[in-house]
């Protein structure tokens, strides 16, 4: 049987495993090259049950904001962790994110917390990748360390408020989780989404996320490990 050919998606790297040949021709030897950011964070799977993968790793500046509850941005980060990047948090609730990083943190520093404005430079590198997690409030200020080469950052908003629009409109990808009716209708405006989708995301489920862009959108399920579900518990919207 074919198998089915493979779909593009924005702002994630792989769909799974790559296949393919193993060998090359003596022509094609010398285009031999590594692959560089196309791969990351398996944040879920998709609504036909396909891997979601957010590639969080690359050689150039990368903003994601995300509008929804703290559990799936910690769920990101732990798995940024296993792909080999560090975190570094900056955060007004450092007691939420505390076992985490206490967890993380086990064999080496790969989660680091600092209070809101007081991030330092993370260094980042082609051998160290930099999550950096801003969870600030609704109205975060504006960051010390932002996106760089190899150094993505994740802005975490509970919910809307008026300097959101302009969050998302500088952001390279968006996270949206359940939010209620009139403050769908703003993010709808600001990122350009159908009706259909503007009146789903005052309905989503716990755990499910529309990853989106001006042009493109995908409904994302985060369904946690047994490890993850003992750490953070069972996905949920509110803290």
């Amino acid at each position: 049987m074919t198998a089915p050919a493979r779909r593009a998606r924005f702002g994630f790297g792989l769909l799974g495993p790559r296949r393919g040949r193993h060998e090359l021709s003596h022509e094609e030897f010398t285009s031999l090259a590594l692959p560089v950011g196309d791969d990351g964070v398996v944040v879920g799977s998709d609504e036909q049950g396909v891997p979601a993968v957010l590639g969080l790793g690359r050689p150039v500046p990368y903003d994601v904001v995300l509008v929804g509850g703290a559990w799936t941005a910690q769920v990101v980060a732990l798995r940024a962790v296993g792909t080999g990047a560090r975190v570094a948090v900056e955060t007004g609730r450092r007691q939420l994110w505390t076992a985490l990083a206490q967890s993380a943190n086990s064999g080496q520093q790969c989660v680091t917390l600092h209070d809101v404005g007081r991030m330092p430079p993370q260094g980042p590198s082609t051998h160290s990748p930099v999550l950096v997690v801003r969870d600030c409030g609704a109205r975060p200020p504006r960051g010390r360390t932002g996106p760089a080469p190899w150094q993505s950052v994740l802005t975490l908003l509970p919910y809307p408020s008026p300097t959101t629009p302009r969050l998302m409109a500088q952001a390279d990808l968006v996270g949206v989780q359940r939010v209620a009716p009139d403050e769908a209708r703003q993010i709808g405006r600001t990122m350009n989404l159908p009706p259909e989708d503007v009146d789903k995301l005052s309905t989503l489920p716990d755990g499910v996320t529309l990853w989106c862009t001006r042009s493109s959108r995908m409904y994302v399920t985060t369904r946690p490990t047994e490890p993850e579900t003992g750490l953070l518990g069972a996905a949920r919207r509110v803290e």
